[in-house]
Protein backbone atom coordinates (compact mmCIF):
# COMPACT_ATOMS: atom_id res chain seq x y z
CA UNK A 1 0.00 0.00 0.00
CA UNK A 2 1.20 3.30 -1.33
CA UNK A 3 0.91 6.16 1.85
CA UNK A 4 -0.74 8.97 -0.51
CA UNK A 5 -2.26 11.46 2.66
CA UNK A 6 1.41 12.92 3.77
CA UNK A 7 1.45 16.01 5.01
CA UNK A 8 2.17 19.02 2.22
CA UNK A 9 5.67 20.07 1.36
CA UNK A 10 7.09 21.37 4.66
CA UNK A 11 8.60 25.48 4.19
CA UNK A 12 12.21 24.52 3.80
CA UNK A 13 13.07 28.28 5.02
CA UNK A 14 11.93 27.20 8.37
CA UNK A 15 14.35 24.69 8.71
CA UNK A 16 17.31 26.60 7.77
CA UNK A 17 16.64 29.06 10.76
CA UNK A 18 16.46 26.47 12.81
CA UNK A 19 19.67 24.86 11.52
CA UNK A 20 21.61 27.19 10.47
CA UNK A 21 22.77 28.36 6.67
CA UNK A 22 25.71 27.18 6.21
CA UNK A 23 24.36 23.46 7.50
CA UNK A 24 21.65 23.94 5.72
CA UNK A 25 23.54 24.37 2.27
CA UNK A 26 25.51 21.43 2.58
CA UNK A 27 22.39 19.18 2.82
CA UNK A 28 21.15 21.34 -0.12
CA UNK A 29 24.60 20.02 -2.29
CA UNK A 30 24.01 16.54 -1.03
CA UNK A 31 20.70 16.60 -2.66
CA UNK A 32 21.90 18.09 -5.96
CA UNK A 33 24.46 15.30 -6.36
CA UNK A 34 21.28 12.57 -6.05
CA UNK A 35 19.55 14.78 -8.48
CA UNK A 36 17.10 12.51 -10.24
CA UNK A 37 17.36 9.32 -8.01
CA UNK A 38 13.93 7.96 -6.99
CA UNK A 39 13.78 6.51 -4.27
CA UNK A 40 11.27 4.30 -1.59
CA UNK A 41 11.05 3.85 1.64
CA UNK A 42 9.40 0.36 3.09
CA UNK A 43 7.28 -0.11 6.54
CA UNK A 44 4.91 -2.42 8.16
CA UNK A 45 2.43 0.57 9.49
CA UNK A 46 1.57 3.58 8.73
CA UNK A 47 0.54 5.19 12.32
CA UNK A 48 1.72 4.27 15.63
CA UNK A 49 5.52 3.98 16.62
CA UNK A 50 9.03 5.44 15.72
CA UNK A 51 9.25 4.84 12.13
CA UNK A 52 5.75 5.66 11.16
CA UNK A 53 6.94 9.01 13.02
CA UNK A 54 10.05 9.40 11.31
CA UNK A 55 8.92 8.52 7.50
CA UNK A 56 5.66 11.13 8.00
CA UNK A 57 8.21 13.81 7.55
CA UNK A 58 11.09 12.15 6.03
CA UNK A 59 9.70 11.52 2.76
CA UNK A 60 7.74 14.91 2.12
CA UNK A 61 11.04 16.85 3.19
CA UNK A 62 12.98 14.79 0.19
CA UNK A 63 10.51 15.86 -2.01
CA UNK A 64 10.80 18.79 -0.97
CA UNK A 65 14.22 19.37 -1.69
CA UNK A 66 13.39 17.44 -5.12
CA UNK A 67 13.89 13.66 -4.72
CA UNK A 68 10.96 12.09 -5.69
CA UNK A 69 10.60 9.40 -2.70
CA UNK A 70 7.78 7.30 -1.93
CA UNK A 71 6.18 5.53 0.87
CA UNK A 72 5.03 1.87 0.70
CA UNK A 73 3.13 -0.24 3.78
CA UNK A 74 2.93 -3.76 4.27
CA UNK A 75 -0.33 -5.21 4.11
CA UNK A 76 -0.80 -8.45 6.70
CA UNK A 77 -2.68 -9.59 9.42
CA UNK A 78 -2.79 -9.95 13.03
CA UNK A 79 -1.15 -13.14 13.01
CA UNK A 80 1.91 -11.77 11.16
CA UNK A 81 1.94 -8.91 13.62
CA UNK A 82 2.20 -11.78 16.44
CA UNK A 83 4.71 -13.57 14.74
CA UNK A 84 6.88 -10.10 14.33
CA UNK A 85 6.59 -8.76 17.82
CA UNK A 86 7.66 -12.16 18.84
CA UNK A 87 10.41 -11.76 16.64
CA UNK A 88 11.05 -8.02 18.20
CA UNK A 89 11.61 -9.53 21.18
CA UNK A 90 13.73 -12.18 20.46
CA UNK A 91 16.22 -10.21 18.80
CA UNK A 92 16.52 -8.18 22.62
CA UNK A 93 17.23 -11.11 24.32
CA UNK A 94 13.94 -12.78 24.75
CA UNK A 95 13.00 -16.29 24.13
CA UNK A 96 10.09 -17.26 22.48
CA UNK A 97 10.43 -17.64 18.54
CA UNK A 98 9.77 -20.93 17.09
CA UNK A 99 10.02 -22.19 13.94
CA UNK A 100 6.66 -22.74 13.25
CA UNK A 101 6.32 -18.99 12.68
CA UNK A 102 8.43 -19.27 10.03
CA UNK A 103 5.77 -19.83 7.84
CA UNK A 104 3.74 -16.98 8.81
CA UNK A 105 6.33 -14.74 7.99
CA UNK A 106 6.96 -15.25 4.42
CA UNK A 107 3.40 -15.81 3.92
CA UNK A 108 2.98 -12.15 4.82
CA UNK A 109 5.90 -11.57 2.13
CA UNK A 110 4.55 -13.57 -0.58
CA UNK A 111 1.24 -11.58 0.08
CA UNK A 112 3.29 -8.37 -0.39
CA UNK A 113 5.32 -9.56 -3.60
CA UNK A 114 5.64 -6.41 -5.75
CA UNK A 115 5.73 -3.69 -2.98
CA UNK A 116 9.04 -2.61 -3.87
CA UNK A 117 8.36 -0.47 -6.57
CA UNK A 118 10.05 -1.47 -10.59
CA UNK A 119 10.89 2.40 -11.17
CA UNK A 120 12.66 2.96 -7.95
CA UNK A 121 16.65 3.69 -7.89
CA UNK A 122 16.51 3.10 -3.87
CA UNK A 123 15.25 1.23 -1.52
CA UNK A 124 15.16 1.38 2.31
CA UNK A 125 13.45 -1.16 4.05
CA UNK A 126 12.83 -0.85 7.55
CA UNK A 127 13.08 -3.09 10.16
CA UNK A 128 12.87 -7.06 10.28
CA UNK A 129 8.76 -7.03 9.23
CA UNK A 130 9.24 -6.23 5.38
CA UNK A 131 13.25 -7.45 5.12
CA UNK A 132 12.40 -10.55 3.02
CA UNK A 133 10.39 -8.64 0.18
CA UNK A 134 14.06 -8.75 -1.10
CA UNK A 135 13.68 -12.16 -2.33
CA UNK A 136 11.17 -11.40 -4.44
CA UNK A 137 13.82 -9.65 -6.50
CA UNK A 138 15.32 -11.43 -10.03
CA UNK A 139 19.16 -11.03 -9.65
CA UNK A 140 18.65 -8.13 -12.46
CA UNK A 141 16.75 -6.29 -10.50
CA UNK A 142 18.79 -6.38 -7.19
CA UNK A 143 21.52 -5.29 -9.32
CA UNK A 144 19.96 -2.36 -10.72
CA UNK A 145 18.93 -1.10 -7.60
CA UNK A 146 20.37 -0.20 -4.70
CA UNK A 147 18.40 -1.71 -1.36
CA UNK A 148 19.67 -0.66 2.20
CA UNK A 149 17.95 -1.97 5.34
CA UNK A 150 17.26 -0.05 8.06
CA UNK A 151 17.55 -1.41 11.73
CA UNK A 152 15.98 0.51 14.29
CA UNK A 153 15.54 -2.43 17.53
CA UNK A 154 18.71 -3.14 19.84
CA UNK A 155 19.91 -6.38 18.71
CA UNK A 156 21.03 -8.40 21.62
CA UNK A 157 21.52 -11.80 20.21
CA UNK A 158 21.35 -13.36 16.86
CA UNK A 159 22.99 -16.82 16.92
CA UNK A 160 22.75 -17.67 13.04
CA UNK A 161 24.93 -21.36 14.08
CA UNK A 162 22.07 -23.61 13.35
CA UNK A 163 20.85 -24.02 9.63
CA UNK A 164 17.28 -22.58 9.49
CA UNK A 165 17.19 -20.45 12.58
CA UNK A 166 15.46 -17.33 12.40
CA UNK A 167 18.97 -15.94 13.17
CA UNK A 168 20.36 -17.53 10.18
CA UNK A 169 17.45 -16.58 8.00
CA UNK A 170 17.85 -12.89 8.73
CA UNK A 171 21.22 -13.19 7.97
CA UNK A 172 21.06 -14.51 4.59
CA UNK A 173 18.48 -12.25 3.52
CA UNK A 174 20.77 -8.86 5.00
CA UNK A 175 23.64 -9.63 3.10
CA UNK A 176 21.46 -9.30 0.18
CA UNK A 177 20.85 -5.76 0.52
CA UNK A 178 23.55 -3.39 -0.66
CA UNK A 179 24.02 -1.90 2.96
CA UNK A 180 22.81 -1.80 6.23
CA UNK A 181 21.65 1.14 8.41
CA UNK A 182 21.61 0.45 12.33
CA UNK A 183 21.15 3.57 15.26
CA UNK A 184 24.09 2.93 17.32
CA UNK A 185 27.71 0.98 16.99
CA UNK A 186 26.95 -0.63 20.50
CA UNK A 187 24.15 -3.28 18.89
CA UNK A 188 25.99 -3.84 15.22
CA UNK A 189 26.00 -7.28 14.02
CA UNK A 190 29.19 -7.21 11.60
CA UNK A 191 27.50 -9.40 8.99
CA UNK A 192 29.09 -10.05 5.49
CA UNK A 193 27.12 -6.28 4.69
CA UNK A 194 28.63 -2.45 4.85
CA UNK A 195 27.39 -0.85 7.48
CA UNK A 196 26.50 2.60 8.56
CA UNK A 197 25.52 4.15 11.60
CA UNK A 198 22.62 7.10 11.55
CA UNK A 199 20.35 7.95 14.64
CA UNK A 200 17.03 8.44 13.94
CA UNK A 201 15.95 11.87 14.40
CA UNK A 202 12.68 14.51 14.83
CA UNK A 203 11.02 16.72 12.94
CA UNK A 204 10.87 20.13 14.74
CA UNK A 205 8.35 21.31 13.09
CA UNK A 206 5.46 18.66 13.44
CA UNK A 207 2.43 18.51 15.39
CA UNK A 208 4.63 16.51 18.37
CA UNK A 209 7.58 18.48 18.74
CA UNK A 210 6.48 22.68 17.37
CA UNK A 211 5.70 25.36 19.92
CA UNK A 212 2.29 25.04 21.73
CA UNK A 213 0.34 27.95 22.87
CA UNK A 214 -0.13 27.66 26.84
CA UNK A 215 -3.33 27.99 26.49
CA UNK A 216 -3.68 24.45 25.08
CA UNK A 217 -1.35 22.77 27.23
CA UNK A 218 -3.82 23.70 30.22
CA UNK A 219 -6.60 22.23 27.89
CA UNK A 220 -5.03 19.38 27.59
CA UNK A 221 -4.08 19.02 30.87
CA UNK A 222 -7.91 19.80 32.20
CA UNK A 223 -8.84 17.17 29.10
CA UNK A 224 -7.13 14.47 31.67
CA UNK A 225 -7.84 15.65 35.02
CA UNK A 226 -4.29 16.31 35.33
CA UNK A 227 -3.17 18.74 38.37
CA UNK A 228 -1.48 22.13 36.71
CA UNK A 229 -0.30 23.10 40.29
CA UNK A 230 1.40 19.36 41.22
CA UNK A 231 5.00 18.27 39.32
CA UNK A 232 4.03 15.83 36.94
CA UNK A 233 6.55 13.26 35.98
CA UNK A 234 5.79 11.37 32.40
CA UNK A 235 6.74 8.56 30.54
CA UNK A 236 5.68 8.60 26.85
CA UNK A 237 6.63 4.67 25.33
CA UNK A 238 3.85 2.41 23.80
CA UNK A 239 2.80 -0.01 26.31
CA UNK A 240 6.04 -2.51 25.99
CA UNK A 241 7.59 -4.88 28.40
CA UNK A 242 10.79 -3.32 27.53
CA UNK A 243 9.63 0.40 28.12
CA UNK A 244 9.06 -0.78 31.81
CA UNK A 245 5.77 0.88 32.72
CA UNK A 246 5.14 -1.04 35.86
CA UNK A 247 9.14 0.01 37.23
CA UNK A 248 8.27 3.58 36.33
CA UNK A 249 5.15 2.99 38.65
CA UNK A 250 7.39 1.66 41.14
CA UNK A 251 9.96 4.63 41.39
CA UNK A 252 7.20 6.91 40.86
CA UNK A 253 5.99 5.36 44.51
CA UNK A 254 8.67 6.10 45.96
CA UNK A 255 9.54 9.70 45.04
CA UNK A 256 5.80 10.52 45.82
CA UNK A 257 6.71 9.73 49.39
CA UNK A 258 9.08 12.26 49.79
CA UNK A 259 7.12 15.04 47.53
CA UNK A 260 3.87 15.89 46.48
CA UNK A 261 4.01 14.47 42.21
CA UNK A 262 1.81 12.63 39.74
CA UNK A 263 2.45 10.07 37.32
CA UNK A 264 1.20 10.38 33.70
CA UNK A 265 2.14 7.14 31.47
CA UNK A 266 1.12 8.43 27.75
CA UNK A 267 0.73 5.44 25.54
CA UNK A 268 -0.85 4.32 22.29
CA UNK A 269 -1.19 1.29 19.81
CA UNK A 270 0.25 0.33 16.62
CA UNK A 271 -1.23 -2.33 14.38
CA UNK A 272 2.37 -4.10 14.20
CA UNK A 273 2.26 -4.65 18.36
CA UNK A 274 -0.83 -6.76 19.59
CA UNK A 275 1.10 -7.35 22.75
CA UNK A 276 0.56 -3.39 23.74
CA UNK A 277 -2.97 -4.48 25.28
CA UNK A 278 -1.81 -6.78 27.45
CA UNK A 279 0.89 -4.54 28.61
CA UNK A 280 -1.52 -1.80 29.30
CA UNK A 281 -3.81 -4.41 31.26
CA UNK A 282 -1.01 -5.07 33.52
CA UNK A 283 0.10 -1.20 33.72
CA UNK A 284 -3.78 -0.33 34.84
CA UNK A 285 -3.51 -3.09 37.73
CA UNK A 286 -0.27 -1.79 38.93
CA UNK A 287 -1.99 1.81 38.97
CA UNK A 288 -4.81 0.08 41.43
CA UNK A 289 -7.12 3.32 40.64
CA UNK A 290 -4.23 5.85 42.32
CA UNK A 291 -5.66 9.11 41.19
CA UNK A 292 -1.87 10.52 41.08
CA UNK A 293 -1.66 8.30 38.30
CA UNK A 294 -2.88 9.26 34.99
CA UNK A 295 -2.59 5.80 32.45
CA UNK A 296 -3.71 7.37 29.29
CA UNK A 297 -4.04 5.27 25.85
CA UNK A 298 -3.93 7.43 23.28
CA UNK A 299 -4.44 7.28 19.64
CA UNK A 300 -1.67 7.44 16.76
CA UNK A 301 -2.79 10.59 16.09
CA UNK A 302 -2.41 12.30 19.50
CA UNK A 303 0.80 14.28 18.51
CA UNK A 304 -0.26 17.22 19.47
CA UNK A 305 -1.69 15.94 22.90
CA UNK A 306 1.67 14.26 23.48
CA UNK A 307 2.92 17.50 22.85
CA UNK A 308 1.44 19.56 25.58
CA UNK A 309 1.69 16.95 27.99
CA UNK A 310 5.70 17.08 27.49
CA UNK A 311 5.43 20.33 27.33
CA UNK A 312 3.83 20.33 31.06
CA UNK A 313 6.01 17.52 32.49
CA UNK A 314 8.75 18.96 34.72
CA UNK A 315 10.28 15.54 34.51
CA UNK A 316 10.20 12.88 31.48
CA UNK A 317 10.86 9.83 32.48
CA UNK A 318 12.37 6.79 29.59
CA UNK A 319 13.13 3.97 31.80
CA UNK A 320 13.61 1.31 28.90
CA UNK A 321 15.44 -2.11 29.79
CA UNK A 322 15.93 -2.62 26.34
CA UNK A 323 16.09 0.41 23.45
CA UNK A 324 16.68 1.20 19.80
CA UNK A 325 17.56 4.65 20.18
CA UNK A 326 14.50 6.35 22.06
CA UNK A 327 12.91 9.14 19.93
CA UNK A 328 10.82 10.06 23.12
CA UNK A 329 14.25 10.76 25.10
CA UNK A 330 14.53 13.24 22.08
CA UNK A 331 11.01 14.51 22.19
CA UNK A 332 11.68 15.67 25.61
CA UNK A 333 15.56 17.21 25.19
CA UNK A 334 13.64 19.17 22.41
CA UNK A 335 11.56 20.51 24.87
CA UNK A 336 13.83 21.53 26.99
CA UNK A 337 13.17 18.74 29.54
CA UNK A 338 15.58 16.69 31.94
CA UNK A 339 15.38 13.53 31.13
CA UNK A 340 15.89 10.38 33.50
CA UNK A 341 16.30 7.15 31.32
CA UNK A 342 17.86 4.04 31.10
CA UNK A 343 21.52 3.27 30.22
CA UNK A 344 20.90 1.12 27.05
CA UNK A 345 20.54 1.03 23.82
CA UNK A 346 21.01 4.52 21.62
CA UNK A 347 20.23 6.67 24.71
CA UNK A 348 23.24 7.03 25.83
CA UNK A 349 24.36 9.10 22.60
CA UNK A 350 21.59 11.68 24.02
CA UNK A 351 22.00 11.83 27.75
CA UNK A 352 25.44 12.62 29.17
CA UNK A 353 24.65 11.80 32.76
CA UNK A 354 24.86 14.44 35.15
CA UNK A 355 24.51 17.22 32.17
CA UNK A 356 21.52 17.00 30.17
CA UNK A 357 19.86 14.30 32.33
CA UNK A 358 20.44 10.87 33.74
CA UNK A 359 21.17 7.51 32.93
CA UNK A 360 19.91 5.15 35.15
CA UNK A 361 19.40 1.27 35.85
CA UNK A 362 17.34 0.25 38.71
CA UNK A 363 13.77 1.51 40.06
CA UNK A 364 15.97 3.10 43.04
CA UNK A 365 18.17 4.94 40.84
CA UNK A 366 14.95 5.70 39.28
CA UNK A 367 13.30 7.01 42.05
CA UNK A 368 16.49 8.93 43.52
CA UNK A 369 17.57 11.01 40.17
CA UNK A 370 13.52 12.34 39.75
CA UNK A 371 13.20 13.71 43.34
CA UNK A 372 16.69 15.28 42.79
CA UNK A 373 15.33 16.99 40.00
CA UNK A 374 11.72 18.10 41.39
CA UNK A 375 13.81 19.58 44.70
CA UNK A 376 16.25 21.25 42.28
CA UNK A 377 14.40 23.30 39.56
CA UNK A 378 17.29 25.69 38.76
CA UNK A 379 19.99 22.25 37.81
CA UNK A 380 16.63 21.09 36.00
CA UNK A 381 16.33 24.23 34.14
CA UNK A 382 19.39 24.24 33.39
CA UNK A 383 19.54 20.97 32.11
CA UNK A 384 17.16 21.17 29.91
CA UNK A 385 18.12 24.10 28.30
CA UNK A 386 21.68 22.12 27.48
CA UNK A 387 18.98 18.99 26.01
CA UNK A 388 17.52 21.25 23.82
CA UNK A 389 20.57 22.72 21.80
CA UNK A 390 22.04 19.39 22.02
CA UNK A 391 19.35 17.89 20.35
CA UNK A 392 19.18 21.36 17.41
CA UNK A 393 23.17 20.20 16.44
CA UNK A 394 22.83 16.37 16.34
CA UNK A 395 19.41 15.37 15.99
CA UNK A 396 16.81 17.11 14.18
CA UNK A 397 15.20 15.87 10.23
CA UNK A 398 18.12 17.97 8.12
CA UNK A 399 20.96 16.67 9.86
CA UNK A 400 19.16 12.68 9.68
CA UNK A 401 18.48 13.57 6.39
CA UNK A 402 21.52 14.49 5.51
CA UNK A 403 23.35 11.17 7.13
CA UNK A 404 20.81 9.32 5.37
CA UNK A 405 21.73 10.96 1.61
CA UNK A 406 25.52 10.28 2.28
CA UNK A 407 24.42 6.61 2.70
CA UNK A 408 22.48 7.18 -0.91
CA UNK A 409 25.34 9.07 -2.06
CA UNK A 410 27.72 6.04 -1.02
CA UNK A 411 25.92 3.31 -2.50
CA UNK A 412 24.78 4.97 -5.57
CA UNK A 413 28.02 7.05 -6.34
CA UNK A 414 30.79 5.53 -4.69
CA UNK A 415 32.42 1.93 -4.22
CA UNK A 416 31.60 0.22 -1.63
CA UNK A 417 33.90 -2.95 -1.76
CA UNK A 418 35.32 -3.82 1.81
CA UNK A 419 32.32 -5.68 2.84
CA UNK A 420 32.95 -5.81 6.49
CA UNK A 421 32.96 -1.92 6.17
CA UNK A 422 31.61 0.26 9.07
CA UNK A 423 30.84 4.08 8.53
CA UNK A 424 29.83 6.59 10.34
CA UNK A 425 29.12 10.23 9.05
CA UNK A 426 27.31 11.08 11.99
CA UNK A 427 29.89 13.38 14.69
CA UNK A 428 28.09 12.73 17.77
CA UNK A 429 27.76 9.01 17.11
CA UNK A 430 31.94 8.94 16.42
CA UNK A 431 32.87 10.81 19.76
CA UNK A 432 30.73 8.63 21.92
CA UNK A 433 31.20 5.70 20.46
CA UNK A 434 29.83 3.14 23.12
CA UNK A 435 31.26 -0.33 22.13
CA UNK A 436 34.47 -1.84 19.41
CA UNK A 437 33.21 -2.33 16.59
CA UNK A 438 34.59 -6.24 16.87
CA UNK A 439 32.43 -9.06 15.45
CA UNK A 440 30.03 -9.98 17.77
CA UNK A 441 27.27 -12.69 15.91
Amino acid sequence: MIVTDLPGLPSLREYRQIMGAEQFLALEEMAGRLSGVRMQEINSTRHGGGVAEILISYVPFLNALGLETTWSVMEAGPPFFEVTKTLHNFLQGRDGFSSEMVETYWEAQRQNEGLIEDDCDVVTVHDPQPLGLVEFLTAKERERKRLLWRCHVQLETVPTATAGSIGNILRRLVEKYHASIFSSFQYLPLWNVPSFIIPPFIDPLSEKNRDLPASEIDAVLNKYGIDPEKPIVTQVSRYDVFKDPVGVIQAFRRVRQKTPCQLVLVGGRACDDPECYLVLREVRGAAEDDPDIHVLDLPPDSHREINALQRASDVIIQKSIKEGFGLTVTEALWKGKPVVAGDVGGIPLQIRDGWNGYLVSTVQETADRVLHLLRNPEKAAEMGTRGREFVREYYLLPRGVQDHLAVVDQVVNGKITARDSVICYHPQVVTTRMATCSPRY
